[in-house]
This record gives structure tokens, C-alpha cells and sequence, in this order.
């Protein structure tokens, strides 16, 4: 039996929930730097979370760490809920200073600087808000072929999607998604995503996923009720994405799905259909109609600690 010559602390926490076992969990490794690209994908098979998030130094002074994001196939350039988890632990940890009420940080990842703003109140950290990338809305899907597609890989009626006289449409804050209409609750909540339907059609679309959602709800609090298949990253179905949350903010305040003002909020809730309910909020800021900034954030818990022996 070969014995372990290194250690390497890890994190658990569970974003967008102030409960354990809500959310999203993520793992983060706070000091991983000297870690080689295969460790990286190694350790994030090891964890099999969604995300595993490495803290390395920056390569901009700009920056105060650099983050790294694997799921446990692949690396992917920008994801919500790891940075939002990763900052929330970095917080409790007290690897810098908290500042009330607004502690303010700059952060690389692989495409680039993104502020981050956590916010504090008796020492305690209250919610993580973090900027996203401008939306880009790459693709209207006007082709009733790719409406059957996508309505069998979910197993729902196409008319569920059809009669919300809303578009199938590819919107990217950082990860591009396909959003999905859908008119009722209980369509949303029925369907059955097909893995390999889901993966099929999303690399048709250069998405990583379907991001379906209905203005019905099962909280009061909500705007929308959404549901994540993320096939081509690997994820069946994700409890809570913050990327995705941002894409469906812009795509809802384009087509007046909600009430649009200078600052419109719009309040998440997804993951109840695998008994981890999240709550996201969304923030996008608008002027004469164009958006300028979408913040993305939540509440995050701690649940775990320990040593990675290898």
C-alpha cells in the first residue's frame, strides 16, 4: 500500500442556501498552488461535486487570488456558485480582512477580472454578490426541429414551450445556456431530462446546458422556478447555477418577462425537484433600455472540513 506523502486541506460548503444540505455544494482547496493541471482534474474526480474551486495566486496585481474551476470531467473558464461558495470560505477563514458593510475584491479566473462584493454585518458574512460578464445573446432557435429536440430530451409536451410565445434562445454571462420557456409549473417539475438527448442538443446550439423556467412558483418570494441540465459538462441536473441564473436574468429583462427598472432584482428559486432548494438573486442593471451589469449572488453555509492525502 503506497502512503501518502502530501496533505492538502479542503472546504465543503453548500451556495445559495443558508441550510446545510440546500444549495449547491462546492469543494475549495484555499491553497493550491504548486498543483499540477492533473491534480487539478484528479482531485475534482476525487470530490465528485459539480465544482471543485482551486485558489492559486493571481497572475494580475490586480487580483487578489486566481480561481480555477473543475467539474469532475473537465475545467471550465467561469461558473456562479464556485465563486460565490470560494469567497464565503475564504471570508470565514479570515484569509483577508472583512470590511462592513461591503468588503470588496477583484478576482482572475480563465476569462479574465471580475469584481466580488461580500457583504458583512456583525463579522458575519451575509451574502456573496459577484459581477458577471455583459450578456451576450448568441441564438434565436426558430426551428420547430430543434423545438421536437428539445422537448423530448426534457419528456415534455412541445406546447408547454410553445404557448409561452416565448423564444428558445442561447444567452451567455460567461457559459453560454440555452434558456427554455415553459408555461407551467408542473411541466417544469415532471420533466425527465434525457442525458444524452440533453447533450445532443445542446452541442447543436454551442450551449452548455438547458436552463428551463416558468413564471410560476413554489415560493411566494420567487420570480422564477427553474430547472439546469448540463449534460455536456457532465452535471444531469445542477441544484443551483449562478452562470446560468445571470444568462436568465438578461434574457427575462429583454423580452419584459418581469418588471424592468433601472435595477431590476429577480429572486431564483431552483433545485427542488433533487431536494436542494436554492434561492439566487439576480441583479441587472439597465439604462435606455440596454443592459449594463448583471450581479449574481446568495447566502452560502460551511458542512465540511478536512485533508486530501495523496
Amino acid at each position: 500500500m503506497t502512503t501518502p506523502t502530501r496533505q492538502l486541506q479542503f472546504y465543503k460548503a453548500d451556495v445559495f442556501t443558508d441550510e446545510p444540505f440546500g444549495g449547491n455544494p462546492v469543494a475549495v482547496i484555499p491553497d493550491a498552488g504548486g498543483l499540477t493541471d492533473r491534480e487539478f482534474q484528479q482531485i475534482a474526480r476525487e470530490m465528485n461535486l459539480s465544482e471543485t474551486v482551486f485558489v492559486v495566486p493571481p497572475a494580475d496585481p490586480a487580483a487578489i487570488v486566481k480561481l480555477r474551476i473543475f467539474t469532475p470531467t473537465q475545467e471550465i473558464p467561469f461558473a456562479g456558485h464556485p465563486v460565490i461558495g470560494t469567497f464565503f470560505v475564504l471570508g470565514a477563514l479570515r484569509k483577508f480582512p472583512l470590511r462592513e458593510p461591503v468588503t470588496r475584491f477583484t478576482f482572475e479566473c480563465n476569462i479574465g477580472l471580475f469584481p466580488v462584493e461580500l457583504h458583512v454585518a456583525g463579522g458575519r458574512i451575509d451574502c456573496v454578490m459577484m459581477s458577471q460578464p455583459s450578456p451576450q445573446f448568441l441564438e434565436t432557435v426558430a426551428d420547430i426541429q430543434a423545438l421536437y429536440e428539445i422537448s423530448r430530451a426534457l419528456h415534455v409536451n412541445k406546447a408547454a414551450i410553445a404557448d409561452t410565445h416565448l423564444p428558445i434562445e442561447v444567452v451567455s454571462t460567461g457559459l453560454p445556456v440555452a434558456i427554455v420557456p415553459v408555461r407551467t409549473l408542473t411541466a417544469v417539475t415532471s420533466m425527465r431530462a434525457d442525458p444524452a438527448g440533453t447533450k445532443d442538443i445542446c452541442e447543436k446550439l454551442g450551449a452548455n446546458g438547458l436552463m428551463v423556467f416558468t413564471a410560476m412558483t413554489v415560493e411566494d418570494w420567487a420570480s422564477v422556478h427553474t430547472r439546469m441540465f448540463a449534460a455536456p459538462i457532465g452535471i444531469t441536473e445542477d441544484p443551483a447555477t449562478g452562470s446560468a441564473s445571470g444568462a436568465l436574468g438578461a434574457y427575462l429583462v429583454k423580452h419584459g418577462v418581469v418588471d424592468v427598472g433601472p435595477t431590476t432584482e429577480i429572486i431564483v428559486e431552483q433545485g427542488y425537484e433533487i431536494d436542494r432548494p436554492s434561492r439566487i438573486t439576480v441583479q441587472v442593471f439597465s439604462d435606455d433600455d440596454a443592459i449594463q451589469e448583471i450581479k449574481v449572488g446568495g447566502q452560502a453555509v460551511m458542512v465540511a472540513e478536512g485533508k486530501l492525502l495523496f
